[in-house]
């Protein structure tokens, strides 16, 4: 099985369990691995064989966009469905971050994966 990878895909939504933090889109950060087999892609030269990591920015950012959850746990595992379900993949690893949530830490987050 081969890995497809997408970093540092940012994106803003509504997001968290304060009222501050509901008053107006935070910034999200995702790295995402994708497990799939890449040798179709590779014989082919075609995209049409290929995971378009292209699609799946442009799908996780406009999911994320358009929804809002109090905890990037349930927003990490809904955008692992997501691409489990609509891009087919074997295997996804979401790591989720939130900059600026902790003072004095860089970013936290959650990291998580998920198969069929």
């Amino acid at each position: 099985m081969d890995t497809i990878f997408i970093q540092a895909l940012k994106t803003y939504t509504i997001i968290g369990i304060f009222d501050w933090e509901r008053e107006k889109p935070q910034l999200l950060c995702f790295d995402i691995e994708m497990a799939t087999d890449t040798c179709p892609a590779a014989q082919s030269d075609s995209i049409e064989q290929a995971l378009d990591y292209n699609k799946v920015s442009k799908r996780v950012i406009q999911y994320v966009e358009s929804t809002q959850f109090q905890l990037i746990e349930t927003l990490a595992e809904k955008v692992a469905n997501l691409i489990l379900v609509e891009f087919s993949v074997a295997r996804v690893k979401i790591t989720l971050t939130k900059p600026g949530a902790v003072e004095r830490a860089s970013t936290v987050g959650v990291m998580i994966e998920r198969c069929l």
